[in-house]
């Protein structure tokens, strides 16, 4: 086993990074590296070390000057990420946690898209909640004919997507769609995210792997700081109409009662009664 350096200080020549929780798995072939969710059985939701350990491969990434390509996929073939653990909201008892989570959100998100690499999402099955945010963070999405894309939250907990996610969403599928979307908290399934623009390429389930690495290795070849440029230019362009955090919506939201609700008929797999308060 190869010893793990600290990406901000990885020297030429050293090993590959090592996520510290094995529901992450790291590997590079060649100039493109692969993150793999690995929590199969919980259909990759996300913990928080899972998080954290997404932030950390990014860090790799960029240091990394063998790397020229970065692929996200999840483990097995249900979902991509099927969102944020829920078990891990019981936890939450206070303002600041709520705050804290969408602050730390937005940072995990941003530190995908602004990896000065090409980022490509390889969605197969359920890419929702937080698994959404971090594929519309990716700077192309190629997903199989299974792929249901969405933030059922409106049916789910109650809660809201943060400013930079929202905004990323409208970037991708335009405010109305956005809305449309999460007001009726439904799907998008492979041709319509194809229609929309939201998915690059619509690949089948024995070759979307074998698609994504074409993909990859074609960009890898490709001029890196052309890449580096466009895919920065592109960000800052977005970035300058974004706005700062709303405190009071995302207080609102997860505050409330009905966040408490949405949480408790999740994990008791119950349809949820809601109050409006």
């Amino acid at each position: 086993m190869t010893t793990p350096v600290h990406p901000a200080q990885l020297p030429s020549g050293a090993g590959e990074f090592e996520p510290a929780t094995p529901e992450l798995l790291y590997e590079r072939q060649g100039a493109i590296a692969y993150l793999t969710f690995n929590r199969p059985e919980a259909r990759n939701a996300l913990t928080w070390a899972m998080y954290e350990g997404l932030y950390d491969a990014c860090a790799w990434v960029e240091k990394d000057e063998r790397v020229r390509v970065l692929v996200l996929r999840g483990a097995g073939d249900r979902a991509f990420v099927a969102g944020t653990d829920i078990s891990q909201f019981t936890a939450f008892t206070g303002p600041e946690q709520a705050l804290e989570y969408e602050r730390n959100a937005n940072r995990y998100m941003s530190r995908v898209e602004t990896l000065p690499k090409p980022t490509i999402a390889m969605l197969r099955g359920y890419c929702v909640g937080g698994g959404a945010a971090i594929a519309m963070a990716c700077d192309l999405r190629l997903a199989s004919p299974d792929v249901k894309f969405g933030v059922p939250i409106a049916r789910t907990l109650g809660n809201m997507l943060s400013n930079q996610n929202l905004a990323r969403m409208i970037d991708l599928i335009g405010p109305a769609r956005t809305k449309e979307l999460l007001f009726t908290a439904r799907f998008i399934e492979a041709e319509e995210g194809r229609a929309i623009g939201l998915f690059n390429h619509v690949v089948e389930p024995e070759q979307i792997a074998e698609r994504t690495h074409a993909v990859a290795e074609q960009l890898a070849a490709n001029a890196p700081l052309t890449l580096r440029a466009t895919k920065e230019s592109v960000r800052r362009i977005l970035a300058a109409r974004r706005i700062e955090e709303s405190d009071d919506l995302i207080l609102m939201a997860y505050m409330s009662e009905d966040f408490k609700e949405g949480v408790a008929s999740f994990l008791e797999k119950r349809a949820p009664r809601w109050q409006g308060r």
